[in-house]
């Protein structure tokens, strides 16, 4: 664990960990918030619900390299003020009002959401030199695990033991809080030898193939790790065993996170394409232990343990890539290959088990993945790490 104690000894490095775990713990929220407003508070379906999550997804998809862009050009503490008050006034707005209110804000409190995935990936190419980022950006997708087992799980004890509308205030609280931390703390978005580096590229000079195919890895795990959470519902509903739902899902984070640690603690590893297509290859053999929850996770160990380094190797690349003057608008833009890959994976694999079974669900998101690393090799991705040599 040497690579972790030298990342961490960094300065600065142990705080921005801690604050951004934290801090995205009312962004894992979001999603079940929103579903239990619309849902339980106003009474409204479940697709009323979606309906107003995929709007705000498409704000944030067209959000996150706008406020990148504002990074770029006039620091962050303005844009994480910005973003802070127009979240937390949606948040603590929301409670009051009707759905077709929530239905026609929803898209701009996406636009103008704090982007604290994006905050980290900056942060942290700017403060770990290089050789460093594997390891970083490894323990950074091990805490978004973590902040998505917490953040579900407080917005449903908020919404059953008080209220949905006492949730969406205890998220605004907490979204007021944690831009106002991030603020004071300010973390650096550029390195010391980088802060001369001003020049204002034309982005056809930077948003190449290669690049594009990074982001296409991006998206294509989330869009796997997408379609197999409702794969996973959905078989555990057949069933019978939904009850076992919580379970299975602290298992595969559980697995998710010990691959993380691994490739953080590794100095070489596999090409970033290598890792999507595997993670495709070893999603498919889950169709065919769907009966028991305990087979299903188990069957799913293998997988979970390539998302977090998938995702960490995506980050790599993207502050290996893009040039230091652009940087805050491609961490935006890798943020909107996750929420499109997210958007398009859990309803096209949702489809695909209406209409035929979950092990099918489990099996199209494997061939969906394997497909995505093929377009993404052909882009250049699959050449872009250094020296790729197997953990």
């Amino acid at each position: 664990m040497q690579q972790f104690r030298r990342m961490l000894g960094l300065p600065g490095v142990r705080a921005l960990m801690v604050l951004m775990f934290f801090a995205r713990i009312p962004l894992a929220a979001t999603s079940m918030v929103l579903t239990l407003l619309v849902a339980v508070g106003l009474g409204g379906s479940y697709g009323a619900a979606g309906l107003v999550g995929g709007v705000g997804t498409i704000g944030v998809a067209v959000g996150a390299p706008l406020m990148g862009h504002v990074v770029d050009r006039i620091g962050l503490r303005p844009m994480i003020l910005l973003a802070t008050a127009c979240e937390g006034a949606f948040w603590l707005t929301a409670r009051f009002m009707s759905y077709p209110v929530l239905l026609g804000t929803a898209f701009f409190f996406g636009l103008l959401a704090l982007p604290t995935m994006s905050i980290a990936r900056q942060a942290i190419a700017a403060m770990v030199p290089e050789e460093l980022r594997r390891t970083a950006f490894s323990m950074d997708s091990i805490s978004v695990e973590l902040s998505y087992m917490v953040g579900p799980a407080l917005a449903v004890l908020l919404a059953t033991q008080l209220s949905p509308q006492a949730a969406t205030t205890g998220l605004g609280c907490a979204v007021v809080v944690v831009g106002l931390l991030i603020a004071v703390f300010n973390p650096r978005v550029r390195a010391d030898h980088e802060k001369a580096d001003t020049a204002r590229l034309p982005r056809r000079e930077w948003l190449t193939p290669k690049f594009i195919g990074v982001l296409v890895v991006g998206g294509g795990a989330v869009f796997i790790l997408a379609g197999v959470d409702v794969t996973m519902v959905a078989a555990l509903r057949a069933n019978g065993q939904l009850d076992w739902t919580g379970l299975l899902v602290v298992v595969i984070c559980t697995a998710s996170a010990a691959g993380g640690l691994v490739h953080g603690a590794v100095r070489r590893s596999l090409p970033q394409v290598v890792l999507m297509g595997l993670l495709g290859v070893l999603t498919i053999p889950a169709a065919l232990f769907v009966g028991e929850w305990w087979l299903l996770a188990l069957a799913l160990v293998p997988s979970s343990a390539l998302c977090a380094p998938t995702v960490a190797t995506t980050g790599e690349e993207v502050a290996r890539l893009a040039p230091v003057s652009m940087r805050g608008a491609a961490t935006g833009l890798q943020s909107s290959a996750f929420t499109l890959g997210a958007s398009i994976g859990a309803p096209s694999i949702g489809f695909v088990v209406d209409h035929t079974s979950p092990a099918w669900g489990f099996a199209v998101a494997g061939m969906g993945g394997v497909a995505i690393a093929a377009v993404a090799w052909l882009l250049g991705a699959g050449r872009s790490v250094k020296e790729p040599v197997a953990v």
